[in-house]
């Protein structure tokens, strides 16, 4: 997958395509389907599958005070992208200069001019230009005068809840991982490296590796989680079921939120090594301990409740697996 940083002078061989366009923060169920649909219609002019989005989030430039919320950072996202065959990520910045453009010069500038798109595909809430003045159905009368198609699709459901990223948030905030990876159509993951913390879950006979959630990424439920830990290596990953437990540890005066997984049926060194923690379900809530002997003793009970857990077919690191190159496959069988 190639990505582009802007709309200017853009080489022949990456302009032309058909773009999906949004945010896609999640890459949910429903920012599949959107890329499944512009997939066919890719396929239908000869063209590339292109999406179109924004960086940073544009929440993140109007809130800046607001709390982390994003699910996907930029490299979660663009590797998601990437698996389900999308050939073209072009990324604009969300400036001022970008989000005072009137929405019929966006689509001028950027989608005609720019990008010389033969089709668009988007969610039926999108909106876009200055003051969010733009909607679907603009686009859809834009496209007429420009010449390019335009597809607006109908909100995607998964067990009568609507796929989207605010309901995915509000699931991981409330410590329902699970449910949120059931609408996500994979698990959601913090992918950083480790680093080197005080080795007292080694103290324990518990090492655990230090992960940096980020400054932008949502920080779900804190407590104690079933996970899968990734170790990524010539284009491959290679999981191992783990605890972690994301929290201020307050049995020792903790203040700062950390997230630290002990990956079972592992020996080796992690510092400064890429991993990838993926969230399968909430066990407990964090909590102080008495003493040393008592925090032993729950994290050695956290853990084999988290290796039952993730020995269950459901809760497998690769349950989504199937779902990842959506795209291709609904391509295929249409």
């Amino acid at each position: 997958m190639r990505v582009v940083r802007d709309f200017v002078d853009l080489p022949a061989d990456q302009r032309g395509g058909v773009f999906a366009l949004g945010n896609f923060d999640g890459v949910h169920r429903g920012h599949r389907e959107i890329i499944a649909t512009t997939a066919r219609l890719a396929r239908r002019f000869g063209a590339p599958l292109g999406v179109l989005t924004f960086e940073p989030h544009p929440r993140s430039v109007f809130a800046p005070e607001a709390p982390p919320f994003r699910l996907t950072p930029f490299r979660s996202k663009a590797r998601l992208l990437n698996a389900l065959g999308v050939e073209l990520m072009a990324t604009l910045r969300f400036n001022e200069r970008l989000y005072t453009k009137p929405a019929g010069d966006f689509v001028r500038d950027v989608l005609v001019d720019g990008l010389d798109v033969q089709g668009i595909v988007v969610g039926y809430d999108f909106v876009f230009g200055h003051r969010r003045s733009g909607d679907a159905d603009l686009l859809v009368r834009l496209g007429r005068d420009f010449g390019f198609e335009v597809s607006v699709l109908a909100p995607v459901t998964h067990d009568d809840d609507v796929c989207s990223s605010t309901i995915i948030r509000v699931n991981l905030e409330t410590g329902r991982a699970k449910r949120a990876a059931e609408l996500l159509g994979h698990w959601w993951e913090v992918e950083s490296h480790v680093r080197r913390g005080d080795q007292r879950g080694r103290q324990l006979g518990f090492p655990t590796a230090n992960v940096f959630l980020g400054r932008r990424s949502l920080q779900p439920a804190l407590g104690v989680y079933a996970v899968h830990v990734g170790l990524p290596a010539n284009g491959r990953t290679t999981w191992f079921p783990a605890v972690a437990n994301l929290g201020c540890r307050p049995t020792f005066g903790g203040e700062s939120v950390v997230l630290e997984a002990h990956l079972f049926d592992f020996d080796g060194d992690l510092y400064g090594r890429e991993v990838r923690v993926a969230f399968v379900e909430h066990l407990r809530a964090e909590k102080k301990f008495d003493g040393l002997d008592a925090l032993k003793a729950q994290i050695a009970a956290d853990s084999a409740q988290a290796r039952a857990l993730l020995a269950l077919p459901e809760n497998a690191a690769d349950r989504f697996a199937a779902t990842v190159d959506l795209a291709s496959q609904r391509e295929a069988g249409s």
